[in-house]
């Protein structure tokens, strides 16, 4: 998948990586979440799933992880209880995984044929 976003944007990142390289430790942890952030947009092999966050809470990291049937008003919900505050950063790595299969298993369950 190819991500697009403003050059505003791509102005501001720009600026964090360099101060980042030069070993600031704030500009660091931005590149870091921004990369967090953009993961999901590429992240299941087989279907394209959105990360769903919420506001900051110290202690509680709950991620969903949604898939959006192309031409549908349908949103599936594929990874709940993803507590990533509990598993850390396992659940990077496992997500996809988890969520290509329970995106199988909904298309089975309501008999979902569309080939997508």
């Amino acid at each position: 998948m190819r991500i697009y976003w403003p050059a505003e944007f791509g102005d501001w990142l720009a600026r964090v990586r360099e101060t980042a390289a030069n070993g600031d430790e704030h500009a660091t942890v931005l590149l870091k979440y921004t990369a967090a952030a953009l993961e999901p947009l590429r992240q299941s092999r087989r279907h394209q799933v959105w990360r769903i966050s919420h506001p900051y809470h110290e202690g509680v990291a709950m991620r969903l992880i949604c898939w959006f049937p192309p031409g549908s008003k349908t949103a599936v919900v594929t990874a709940p209880a993803g507590d990533k505050a509990r598993i850390g950063d396992i659940w990077y790595s496992s997500v996809a995984t988890r969520a290509d299969a329970l995106i199988d298993q909904w298309k089975r369950e309501v008999r979902y044929d569309r080939g997508d």
